[in-house]
């Protein structure tokens, strides 16, 4: 079962999500909760959704970057995000804390914004302090395309959107970006 994704314009997505209890987060509710927020991150699929984007207010956020995601992108794209797989994980509560101040601009989407995108700079290294789904305590210091999932979805949980962070005239739909982008590219080898 997949569970639907709110859409800009629905004000739950502008609202600071709540915090859970350790109690809370290992009730019945919220961990049905996460399997199908799991679930629905993969069926759309994206490599990130927080609760509010389906209709919880709540601070938990789900992510996975699948090799096979990596796969349908050049390789020196990859690369130059920094991009790597990551493993399926679940963060609750989370607490970001940039490590420096480099930033990097790249394109990013969302689900809640489908078929749009814009240039966003975010941080290229941050800190989370979190809980996971079994409410143990967890630290993760991450770099490049993952810091930029964590902001994401950190984001969603205080109630902004990538296109708070945009490069306002960078704003297209991601059919726009792929032939823009096709035609600005050198043919690779």
């Amino acid at each position: 079962m997949k569970l639907k994704i709110s859409q800009v314009g629905d004000p739950i997505l502008r609202q600071p999500a709540r915090a859970l209890s350790k109690e809370e987060i290992l009730g019945r509710s919220i961990q049905d909760l996460i399997e199908l927020m799991r679930d629905t991150m993969r069926d759309a699929p994206g490599v990130g959704l927080a609760a509010p984007q389906v209709g919880a207010p709540l601070q938990i956020a789900v992510i996975e970057d699948r090799e096979e995601y990596i796969q349908k992108i050049p390789a020196e794209d990859a690369r130059e995000r920094e991009r790597t797989p990551t493993p399926y994980h679940v963060i609750i509560n989370p607490v970001l804390t940039p490590e420096d101040q480099e930033t990097a601009e790249f394109f990013e989407g969302c689900l809640s914004l489908a078929g749009f995108g814009a240039l966003v700079a975010r941080s290229r290294r941050v800190k989370v302090e979190c809980l996971n789904e079994k409410a143990e305590p967890l630290v993760i210091h991450a770099s490049g395309w993952y810091a930029r999932i964590l902001q994401h979805e950190i984001d969603h949980l205080n109630g902004a959107l990538y296109i708070d962070r945009m490069k306002p005239k960078s704003f297209s739909t991601l059919d726009n970006y792929m032939r823009q982008r096709a035609a600005t590219t050198e043919p690779r080898p």
